[in-house]
């Protein structure tokens, strides 16, 4: 599928506006799953020509995704991965989990940055961040792109790990679907149920009668709403 490569436009945007030098991309991935962390990167790209390829990682296929992730690491300035836990995506809800990997993410870079941009049209990051949200930045902008190849390269890659750890995890191919719904996903919850690693605030326990009654109470109305749009994952 034909695609526009990502550009520094709203990089230059920033700094000819707010002075700023050091900007990070910020993406995240695992929103939609329903199980395993969300894992947010932050990157910093200056302003270099980008590796060939690099757009949205939902649009590469995924072979050349790890070969990118593996350009990217020596390409970006630097970069940082924030992750929260499906413990505290259940406690916090979505959007307060996001910030929590977002800012993990941040304060990890050597270098705190000027501003952030963030993939998406929510700043679920505040203040005190300069924060500039950019709808389809994973397409657009070149470190918010390389954000979101490295986020997605290595959280599955911390699903696959899961689900190879141990003989409980297999049924649920943690490798193949990286904790989102899937038949195999479905089917191996329905017969075993959740796991350690599940969300148990999120509505697909409704749809199973054995096993609903782990379900936890949401956060708040604001926080199911998203995540009832989120759980169908939209960004397997």
């Amino acid at each position: 599928m034909p695609y526009e490569a990502p550009t520094h436009t709203v990089e230059r945007s920033l700094r000819a506006t707010t002075g700023a030098r050091i900007i990070a991309g910020v993406d995240e991935v695992g929103r939609g799953a329903w199980a395993g962390p969300v894992t947010v990167c932050a990157a910093v790209t200056g302003l270099r020509r980008a590796p060939a390829g690099l757009t949205d990682s939902k649009l590469i296929n995924p072979k050349r995704r790890t070969e990118l992730a593996g350009e990217l690491a020596g390409w970006v300035t630097s970069y940082a991965l924030g992750h929260s836990s499906p413990e505290e995506i259940d406690e916090l809800g979505m959007t307060a989990a996001l910030r929590l990997a977002a800012v993990r993410a941040l304060e990890a870079l050597p270098v705190r940055p000027d501003a952030v941009i963030l993939d998406g049209k929510h700043d679920y990051l505040g203040g005190p961040w300069q924060v500039r949200t950019v709808i389809k930045g994973d397409q657009s902008c070149v470190s918010v792109a390389a954000a979101s190849v490295i986020a997605k390269v290595r959280r599955d890659a911390m699903m696959a790990e899961l689900g190879a750890a141990s003989e409980e995890y297999a049924p649920f191919a943690f490798g193949a679907n990286a904790g989102y719904p899937s038949p195999v996903h479905k089917a191996a919850l329905a017969e075993r149920g959740p796991t350690a690693h599940h969300r148990l605030s999120w509505s697909y326990l409704d749809g199973l009668p054995r096993w609903r009654h782990l379900k936890k109470v949401r956060v708040s109305a604001e926080t199911a709403a998203m995540e009832s749009g989120g759980q169908l994952g939209f960004d397997f």
